[in-house]
């Protein structure tokens, strides 16, 4: 009976230790992430993404609210009155008079022309703050695999300079190696244990930055399921620059500038023509009772709006500078990723196929010829350190690679139906 319920009891551990690692192991692929994942919830949770959307559905009511037509005025006047020498009848008094301001075309097609151009504007806007987002979770994301990277690489030095401190221990006390050798390992070792602690602080420092730009639906204990090498090809210089001058938020937001200064310059033309308001009232005593209708006209005789409008003048040809300008600047921004992504992508090229397997090699050899007495602990060491400058490098460039990559797609910024 006891020996059962030992048997019961460790069949009952073990489910539930079978269910708690089936738990663990599905709390881990929940909070693993792409970059794909990652960009989607930048974009729904970020508050930066979230003020910008505000703003936009600011800009739509202010749109919706230059349609709407001016209010009438109804005014009511009530009293009394006295006649002083004597031949009016007293009595009370009233007054009654209602004006309705003429929305006219010329004025009404500009005003609605110049809001729905700042909503356009607007929207380009969102659209470069949506970039600007996409682009700052992308560099971030990249550079937390770059850490991570930098990480292992730490950790795998530091496991193989214990093993070889280990060896050199044992060598030195059978007094097979010299004391100078063992002092030179220990020096090694806590430089490889040092850098593996440098690098596990930016690795957390990483995690921070990229939660900040995702925003706090992204959970502390995530994971990247993405590696530093998983960077996009991009497509020639020419599409590119076809690409940028369609779908660049940069400068849809400058024309989208360039047409609401036009609209405004039309807008503050259209204010000289003169308003229009009709009038209709009714004036009641005790003995006569009047009415009237009639129309007011607002004479542009004193303001002819020569400021509004030579402002409006000079806000324009500035937008059309500026537009100019960010052509030319976009133009010469993407040539120089351009240039970056192809200079990063030869060094990546390079080093994978030669310099780093040569090093590799050489620090294979230099640690056999030293497992059978033929080479030095120094000479381990020399090899190892050319490794790890090699490894260094092929992250950075990697990392340069995908720097550039960021870069490219901000400057572009196709939309989503476009990538697929």
């Amino acid at each position: 009976m006891m020996q059962r319920t030992k048997t019961l009891l460790a069949l009952m551990l073990a489910a539930g230790l079978s269910s708690l690692q089936a738990a663990g192991l599905s709390s881990l692929q929940a909070a693993e992430f792409d970059l794909a994942a990652l960009e989607k919830m930048a974009l729904n949770s970020s508050r930066t993404a979230l003020a910008a959307r505000d703003q936009l559905e600011a800009a739509r009511y202010a749109a919706e609210s230059a349609r709407a037509f001016p209010n009438p005025e109804l005014e009511y006047l009530a009293g009394n009155q006295r006649s002083r020498a004597g031949l009016g009848v007293p009595g009370d008094t009233r007054s009654l008079s209602l004006s309705q301001p003429l929305d006219l075309p010329w004025r009404r097609t500009p005003r609605i022309a110049a809001a729905d151009a700042g909503f356009n504007v607007a929207t380009a806007t969102a659209g470069v703050l949506a970039a600007d987002l996409l682009a700052n979770l992308r560099a971030r994301y990249f550079n937390l695999l770059r850490r991570e990277a930098e990480l292992k690489n730490a950790r795998e030095d530091a496991s193989t300079v214990e093993g070889v401190h280990t060896r050199i221990a044992k060598r030195v006390e059978t007094g097979e190696a010299a004391r100078f050798e063992l002092i030179k390992a220990d020096a090694e070792l806590l430089n490889a244990r040092k850098n593996v602690q440098a690098a596990s602080f930016r690795v957390e420092q990483a995690r921070s930055q990229l939660r900040q730009v995702a925003g706090d639906s992204l959970p502390s204990d995530f994971t990247l399921s993405g590696r530093l090498r998983d960077v996009p090809e991009v497509p020639s210089l020419t599409q590119l620059q076809q690409e940028m001058r369609v779908h660049s938020p940069d400068l849809q937001r400058a024309q989208a500038e360039v047409s609401r200064a036009e609209k405004q310059l039309e807008l503050e033309r259209a204010l000289r023509l003169p308003a229009v308001s009709l009038r209709a009232g009714m004036d009641e005593d005790s003995e006569i009772r009047s009415s009237r209708v009639g129309f007011q006209v607002s004479i542009p005789l004193w303001d002819r709006r020569r400021a509004q409008v030579g402002e409006a003048t000079a806000q324009l040809s500035r937008s059309r500078h500026e537009l100019e300008g960010r052509r030319f600047s976009l133009a010469q921004e993407l040539e120089v990723a351009y240039q970056q992504y192809e200079i990063a992508l030869a060094q990546v090229g390079a080093l994978e196929s030669g310099i780093l397997r040569q090093a590799e090699a050489a620090l294979r050899v230099a640690t056999a010829a030293y497992r059978f007495g033929e080479r030095g602990f120094l000479e381990v060491l020399d090899a190892q350190r050319v490794f790890r400058a090699a490894r260094a490098e092929l992250i950075q460039a990697r990392h340069e690679l995908a720097t550039a990559w960021v870069e490219i797609e901000r400057l572009r910024a196709l939309p989503k139906e476009k990538k697929q």
